[in-house]
């Protein structure tokens, strides 16, 4: 059997092996899923969300435990780490919560002595793909709705990060969740994974992960009409205006683009500032960047960790070398850490406008800066990415807010705040960053089948 050999990416030293999952390994899961959805599907919304307040309250009881296992398989530092698994864990408690609100249409005398409602139904088997970034909170962004809305999951982690995953398939069967209800199987995107999605039994894809992979999960799932949803990459656009609070503004900049050693879907990729502040701007997110401390994940001074792997950081460092511009800080492999994926917190002013650094997603801790001289050239350079997954402004005019927010091309769109999700609001993509929504009770229609029943009075 092929084993999965998990590397620590500050050390570059294994910390464990796992078994990758089969064509199989698949095929036994996924029955076994179908088989208890039967059962799972029949439950009342409110008693599936009590066993989703069950998880919820497990997976926050263990988050010391967790912390260790994450930060040693992916690398992000401790406080990172924390971050996440709270997060993920408060994801399954908002959907709990949901359970009470679930709602559906009644129409009474559509015609005359005939009324009608919309039933939501649970689709069935859920292939929940996940990629090494934030393997927790993107599994429960999936889990979450799924569980809620009477599916059953089978979950394929990144083949760099199934630790964390497999201790919470435990420790939610600990929590009382019905055998087969949720499954975790690591292995590789080739076989696994494709094994997985092409599966006749599986009627929904829920993918996280980059476009070129995302658009290969969709061509596979077109085979049998599966339902998919897909968040992919981004490069998100920040615009800071002349009249915004600009220290603010810098923070939030800096904290959008290095948060988890910048490897985030959404996360703040190219900056473009207003001409007459732009100098302040670059000054105070290069002092930010030079300040930051990088350290192996439990080191518990780091502030930053290292890269996931040699290619996230051998591909970074080909786009700062091919983007030209002028780089004011950072720009290569810091000192005294030459056992892990280091590279050090990097900012580059005025790149070129078709270089890697505008045009391709920068998946580590590099932000480009670009001087524009008003809105209107904003907003062009920022549609002009391939990407559209989430935006930023901040200025203090709300004519020029609502402009930007209703114009830009992407997703969500954050004015003068930083690029925090909430499980309140819709989260998805258009163009290359993908299609379909996670997050908001909106999450529930991609994972329920709404079916139409009319019934003439007697």
């Amino acid at each position: 059997m092929t084993s999965l050999e998990i590397v620590n990416p500050g050390t570059g030293e294994p910390v464990a092996s796992v078994p990758a999952a089969t064509p199989e390994d698949v095929d036994r899961a996924v029955r076994a899923a179908h088989t208890a959805q039967r059962e799972w599907g029949r439950l009342a919304y409110g008693e599936r969300g009590k066993h989703l307040h069950a998880l919820a309250q497990t997976f926050e009881a263990h988050v010391d435990e967790l912390v260790p296992i994450l930060v040693a398989e992916q690398g992000k530092t401790i406080r990172e780490a924390k971050i996440e698994l709270h997060k993920a864990a408060d994801t399954l408690e908002h959907y709990a919560g949901l359970s009470r609100q679930v709602r559906a249409v009644s129409i009474h005398n559509v015609d005359s002595g005939v009324d009608a409602r919309v039933l939501r139904r649970p689709l069935g088997v859920v292939a929940a793909i996940v990629p090494w970034n934030f393997p927790t909170t993107l599994l429960c962004n999936k889990l979450g709705p799924a569980l809620l809305c009477g599916n059953t999951v089978v979950a394929k982690p990144a083949d760099s990060t199934p630790l964390t995953t497999l201790r919470l398939q435990e420790l939610f069967a600990e929590a009382g969740l019905p055998e087969g209800v949720f499954q975790v199987l690591p292995g590789t995107g080739a076989v696994t994974g494709e094994a997985l999605v092409t599966h006749p039994l599986v009627r929904k894809v829920a993918f996280t992960g980059s476009t070129p992979v995302g658009e290969r999960v969709s061509a596979l799932a077109a085979v049998g009409s599966k339902r998919v949803t897909l968040e992919l990459g981004g490069s998100d656009p920040m615009i800071i205006c002349d009249d915004a609070d600009l220290k603010a503004a810098a923070s939030a900049a800096a904290m959008g683009r290095f948060y988890n050693c910048g490897q985030a879907c959404l996360a703040i990729k190219r900056l473009y500032v207003f001409e007459a502040v732009a100098d302040e701007i670059i000054e105070a997110v290069a002092a930010k960047a030079k300040r930051l401390r990088l350290g192996v994940g439990d080191d518990p001074n780091a502030q930053m960790g290292p890269l996931h792997s040699f290619k996230q950081r051998d591909q970074l460092e080909r786009q700062i070398a091919e983007s030209g511009g002028e780089i004011v800080a950072g720009g290569g492999r810091p000192d005294g850490l030459d056992s892990g994926w280091f590279h050090e917190p990097t900012v580059v002013v005025e790149p070129g406008k078709d270089s890697p650094m505008a045009v391709e997603e920068v998946f580590g801790p590099a932000l480009p800066i670009w001087r524009v001289r008003d809105m209107d050239e904003a907003i062009e350079l920022a549609n002009a990415s391939p990407f559209g997954l989430g935006s930023s402004v901040w200025t203090s005019d709300l004519n020029r807010a609502e402009r930007a927010a209703a114009e830009l091309d992407c997703g969500y769109t954050w004015i003068n705040s930083r690029t925090k999700v909430y499980d309140e609001l819709p989260f998805g993509g258009l163009k290359a960053s993908g299609y379909g929504k996670e997050h908001g009770s909106e999450a529930l229609d991609y994972y329920t089948d709404q079916k139409s029943v009319v019934v003439r009075r007697a």
